[in-house]
């Protein structure tokens, strides 16, 4: 495997997709690497509201967040399949995170990042809807994913391959 990266694994549940994530990250500790877990359930974001934004600024919770995403260099988002899209939780972080710079996109842009889900529904919804916000937000998304449910369950192998094409991708440059 390549040099070790600095990897956080993002979760947006506390039942199947935070084992996921946990899983990911014994994995990928075995295989050497710098891994971190950011469960989303712990953070108490209030909801995205642009006059809360605008009359009270961003709350400190916020750029709490925001730092701790900025310290990794590669992030893997598990999350579940909400109402065929994104679930709540990951969207109001997404838009809190997406107002704290002077460009939207400067989180997100060229970094990184992988995605997998275990749902009860399909999950695919979830993988494209997801996909596409992070790519719009300038994320390089990597082009496989894990989709994973109670019938499919997700194997040791694919999450090792999955972190083995994460960890040969390297942040782009956004500027000169």
């Amino acid at each position: 495997m390549n040099s070790a990266k600095k990897i956080l694994v993002i979760t947006a549940s506390n039942g199947k997709n935070l084992e996921l994530g946990e899983r990911f990250l014994d994995l990928g500790r075995e295989m050497g690497q710098e891994m971190n877990l950011l469960d989303l359930t712990k953070w108490d974001l209030p909801l995205y509201n642009p006059r809360t934004h605008k009359e009270k600024g961003i709350p400190d919770i916020s750029k709490e967040l925001n730092t701790q995403l900025k310290s990794s260099s590669h992030w893997i988002i598990c999350a579940p399949e909400y109402n065929g899209s994104i679930p709540p939780l990951l969207t109001n972080a997404i838009a809190w995170l997406s107002v704290q710079e002077d460009d939207f996109r400067e989180l997100f842009n060229g970094r990184p990042i992988a995605m997998g889900t275990f749902s009860g529904g399909g999950g695919m919804e979830l993988l494209l809807s997801l996909r596409i916000q992070l790519t719009h937000l300038g994320a390089q998304v990597l082009g496989r994913q894990l989709l994973s449910n109670y019938n499919k369950p997700p194997k040791d192998e694919s999450i090792k391959s999955l972190l083995i094409q994460l960890s040969q991708m390297q942040k782009l440059k956004t500027s000169e």
